[in-house]
């Protein structure tokens, strides 16, 4: 096998990191591979606002989780229920104690990235950008999540810290840094191909 279609197979959800930063140097090449992604008309839209401070993590982890519980609330019962039952799965549970940081997982590296709110196929564009930066990660012997909760940092107070215009919207956030386990694969859907 090839190293791309190993680094495909082998890239994993990481959500446990060693407590060891990331170089700027290495950010920056893994942001460079993101924006070798293709996009609508070349647009190339993403922008992408980097957190390596631990307070400010902590921060924003803090204030998007608050969000995140609100959110729930607004929520229909079936839905939480159903939520509820994935989620108690007895190594979800004992992950989610014995875990202080809910949303960034004390990853070292936070990348939020956004597109214009006006361009219809930011999201798309940025999905590609990240699946990128995540393939390179594991290339370069680092580890990744991709956090869709990361959208509720504009509804935090301290969102304002970021420097994000209005004219943009943040479309998710990767954690970056080294992996401190190794998930296995979860079972892949089949019979999901259809010739016509």
């Amino acid at each position: 096998m090839n190293d791309t279609l190993k680094n495909i197979y082998e890239r994993r959800a990481v959500r446990k990191y060693k407590n060891m930063p990331v170089a700027n140097e290495l950010i920056d090449q893994l942001i460079a591979a993101g924006c070798m992604a293709p996009s609508a008309m070349n647009k190339q839209p993403w922008k992408f606002y980097v957190l390596t401070d631990k307070e400010k993590i902590k921060l924003f982890s803090k204030e998007i989780g608050h969000i995140a519980i609100r959110m729930m609330k607004s929520i229909n019962i079936k839905e939480i229920a159903k939520m509820a039952l994935g989620f108690f799965h007895l190594s979800k549970v004992i992950d989610y104690v014995t875990t202080a940081d809910h949303v960034f997982y004390n990853a070292p590296v936070v990348i939020f990235i956004t597109s214009p709110r006006d361009d219809d196929w930011g999201a798309l564009d940025v999905g590609m950008c990240a699946q990128n930066i995540m393939l390179a990660a594991k290339a370069m012997g680092l580890d990744t999540c991709p956090i869709g909760f990361a959208k509720f940092v504009t509804k935090t107070k301290d969102y304002y810290l970021l420097n994000i215009p209005a004219t943009e919207k943040v479309e998710l956030a990767l954690i970056i840094g080294y992996g401190n386990e190794q998930p296995k694969a979860h079972k892949r859907v089949g019979a999901n191909v259809i010739y016509v």
